[in-house]
């Protein structure tokens, strides 16, 4: 890539500092494990991930590396097999001696490669928005908690669309069982009954979705406005969305708001009966910034004209840079030094403002509602201000009383009622 496309202010915010620092313990080249599927039901969305990593590393050593070494990634494929997450991660911890890792989309893949990162002590940062209700300390959470996505969207529903009744659809995983129960309880909490909510789950890679479809247009049979919160992963989408398009229903009828469709999962489809729809992210291409237009036009010359961007791929962006930045404070990559490096970091949003790296290993970062286009891209049609990512949630009483603080009281589970730090929980 030319240095002379990556000019002024936007490649300040692009490429990441290289202020020199004395190094230790560092062994060239550094390693930067990659841990995305590039098969499977979820190769459609964590492929472009590997591909961001790459770019990411070229552009770094095109700054003249990391700690006087280039660095090197090393990209391995778990096939969309959550189990084969956690070999994969051993692989790149103890065979390849990776640095850090860059991975994981589903939370079921993420809680797999977990207890391979705490054992070894190696270090992850997870890109993709979750369910909360965990934090450790080999794993920093760039995407969204469910107060940096979840409430908002359904915030949007309640107060912007009237929604009254609430479909609660999602792939049979943690991730959308935990964010549903969350919704559940703060549902039921703004008023809505609890006849009013339904809530179904799907297997991975489901494709019938007709009886489906017709239960939520059941939902609203008593005239009241229905809305779908969804939390579809993976290939499902392409056909709920066939199937909300030949059912005739319009976002006007039943809008859908999704947290798992960006702009990658609206590339493969035919979005002509889809707008008006929405997503809740962080990060979307139409963002209208200098650093995001730097951004989006050195992916598309590398890649091609007709790749997207989206918010995972900005989260790696943003996760990537402050670990660079906190190993050059640090002067190693020692995992210990480079986490305790970590705290307080900030870089740029391509979004605008700065994300801010919290003791609780996740990003102040703003909350953005998408509309989807017919051209498969989003306008944006709010946004707020940046938001603390909140590891544990206030809507679930055992959560409510839980903090953590991995920079001051070293723990991730620390109990305000008992002040105590808490050492197990069930879905942890």
């Amino acid at each position: 890539m030319s240095m002379k496309f990556l000019s002024t202010t936007a490649a300040a915010a692009l490429l990441v500092s290289t202020l020199p620092a004395l190094a230790q313990d560092v062994s060239c080249p550094i390693k930067v494990g990659v841990l995305h599927s590039l098969s499977g039901t979820m190769a459609i969305s964590e492929t472009t991930l590997k591909d961001t990593m790459e770019m990411l590393v070229d552009i770094q050593n095109e700054k003249g590396g990391l700690l006087g070494c280039e660095l090197e990634a090393v990209v391995v494929d778990p096939a969309s097999d959550w189990p084969l997450f956690a070999e994969k991660a051993r692989e790149l911890l103890t065979v390849q001696e990776v640095d850090v890792i860059f991975g994981s989309w589903t939370s079921v893949s993420r809680k797999s490669a977990l207890p391979v990162l705490e054992e070894l002590n190696g270090l992850m940062f997870y890109p993709v928005q979750y369910e909360g209700e965990e934090s450790s300390k080999n794993v920093f959470y760039t995407g969204a908690a469910p107060n940096q996505q979840a409430i908002p969207a359904t915030d949007y529903f309640l107060e912007e669309l009237g929604v009254e009744k609430f479909a609660l659809l999602g792939t049979d995983y943690v991730y959308p069982r935990t964010t549903n129960n969350i919704l559940e309880a703060y549902l039921q909490d703004k008023g809505i009954a609890e006849e009013d909510i339904f809530v179904n789950y799907t297997p991975f890679g489901h494709s019938d979705w007709s009886k489906i479809v017709a239960d939520v247009v059941a939902l609203g049979a008593d005239g009241k406005k229905v809305g779908v919160i969804s939390t579809i992963n993976g290939d499902a989408n392409i056909g709920f969305y066939k199937e909300l398009a030949a059912a005739g229903i319009s976002a006007d009828d039943i809008p859908v708001v999704a947290f798992s469709v960006g702009e990658e999962e609206l590339s493969g489809l035919d979005t002509t009966n889809l707008v008006g729809h929405l997503a809740a992210w962080n990060y979307f291409q139409t963002a209208d910034t200098g650093a995001n237009e730097e951004w989006v036009a050195a992916w598309k010359a590398r890649m091609g004209e007709e790749r997207v961007t989206n918010d995972p791929m900005e989260a790696h962006y943003i996760g990537f840079n402050m670990w660079v930045n906190a190993a050059t404070a640090a002067g190693t990559t020692d995992v210990d030094a480079v986490r305790t490096a970590m705290y307080g970091q900030e870089f740029p949003n391509l979004t605008g403002g700065t994300a801010v790296m919290l003791p609780n290993h996740h990003l102040s970062k703003p909350v953005l509602i998408g509309e989807i286009q017919a051209d498969g891209q989003f306008d944006i049609i709010s946004a707020t201000d940046p938001v603390p990512g909140d590891a544990w949630t206030d809507f679930l009483p055992e959560s409510a009383v839980l903090t953590s603080d991995w920079k001051d009281l070293g723990c991730g589970m620390y109990n305000t009622t008992t002040s105590t730090c808490v050492q197990i929980k069930s879905n942890y």
